[in-house]
């Protein structure tokens, strides 16, 4: 088989589209983060000049501490937010560019069977041994990568499926704990 200048001018487009949709994946998924971690360490120093204000107006040592056992909570909960929205974002960048990825596997497949059947109906006789083999092997790789894909797909939702329960649990945890420093605070007033 013979490759013509179009042909080559074509898989080189296709190629450069592949690339510039890997690009603009990874560009945007860059820009979101940027944006989330401005916008959280803008919040974090408004945070943080709210309770140093706090925390100077507090006149005795049972007031401090109900105040700081108050900051946990809060805190706890801004950052299992922002860790489930970085989350995301790499989640969404991921998924685009796997769908990226299989569409140029299935491109290329197409490419390669469309050579084959080309050299099978040119090819001398007593080469189809040779075809067939060469189109099992393609068949087997394309199998394998079929395997693997399928295989990566439930480890991740199987770590996204184990990281709900552990950010459940420790919220729940959290909570919990704060509640439990609620009642101390509360009875150290009282008395």
């Amino acid at each position: 088989m013979y490759v013509t200048p179009a042909q080559f001018t074509e898989v080189q487009k296709g190629q450069m589209d592949a690339f510039f949709a890997l690009s603009q994946t990874m560009f945007d998924a860059t820009e979101r983060l940027v944006e989330l971690n401005l916008a959280a360490a803008k919040a974090t120093v408004e945070d943080s000049v709210e309770k140093t204000q706090a925390l100077l107006s507090v006149k005795d040592a049972q007031e401090f501490m109900a105040l700081s056992g108050s900051f946990a909570q809060p805190t706890l909960e801004k950052f299992v937010s922002y860790s489930r929205t970085v989350y995301g974002i790499a989640n969404g960048a991921g998924t685009e560019i796997s769908r990226i990825v299989e569409s140029q596997v299935a491109e290329g497949n197409k490419k390669v069977a469309q050579a084959i059947d080309v050299a099978a109906k040119s090819a001398p006789a007593g080469s189809e041994p040779a075809l067939s083999m060469f189109k099992s092997a393609v068949a087997a790789a394309n199998t394998a990568y079929d395997t693997m894909n399928k295989a990566a797909k439930q480890v991740v939702d199987v770590a996204e499926s184990n990281l709900a329960a552990a950010t459940s649990a420790t919220m729940k945890a959290a909570a919990a704990a704060s509640e439990s420093a609620k009642p101390t605070a509360t009875r150290g007033k009282k008395a």
